[in-house]
């Protein structure tokens, strides 16, 4: 289990912690992100039903990027059901549909969290993984969350964001 943490330019009055649990099961992840703090002030995506889906990362969204030697390949997992993948040949270069998938399993929670599963295919020659989140909650605000901010502004692409090596 790892922690994400905020960007420093925008922190969630409503989220206290933000958890991901993740398990490799060869070309597969399995990923659990758990939203703890006050779950009611989070605009979680209505129910859409599986698929893919452009622009989910402009609302409450949870992202996973693997690195390969090729590149990289970006997923977003939305509570609304729907999810996207993309492959980039450098930080925000090359972008184009990935042909691997996402699932995703649901969410659950309680009185003080939200928790999303899903399942990601990850790219042969996967090697080290970037997870993050957006959180918007409903005054409108957006906070962004990741393992590692290593710019002034939230940029979920950046090389040294991609801090986990993976199992």
């Amino acid at each position: 289990m790892v922690n994400l943490k905020p960007h420093p330019g925008t922190p969630s009055p409503w989220i206290d912690e933000l958890e991901v649990e993740f398990e490799r099961d060869g070309l597969l992840l399995w990923l659990r992100f758990t939203a703890v703090g006050d779950p009611s002030a989070i605009v979680w995506p209505g129910e859409a039903g599986q698929g893919r889906a452009d622009d989910l990362w402009r609302h409450t969204c949870f992202e996973a990027f693997t690195a390969t030697d090729e590149g990289y390949v970006e997923f977003n997992l939305s509570p609304s059901g729907q999810w996207a993948s993309y492959r980039f040949d450098g930080p925000r270069a090359g972008m184009r549909m990935a042909d691997e998938v996402a699932t995703v399993l649901g969410m659950d929670g309680a009185f003080d969290q939200m928790a999303l599963e899903a399942r990601i295919e990850l790219p042969l020659g996967a090697t080290r993984l970037a997870l993050s989140a957006v959180i918007e909650d409903v005054d409108g605000a957006i906070s962004y969350w990741a393992l590692a901010h290593p710019s002034a502004k939230p940029d979920f692409h950046h090389p040294d964001s991609f801090v986990l090596d993976l199992p």
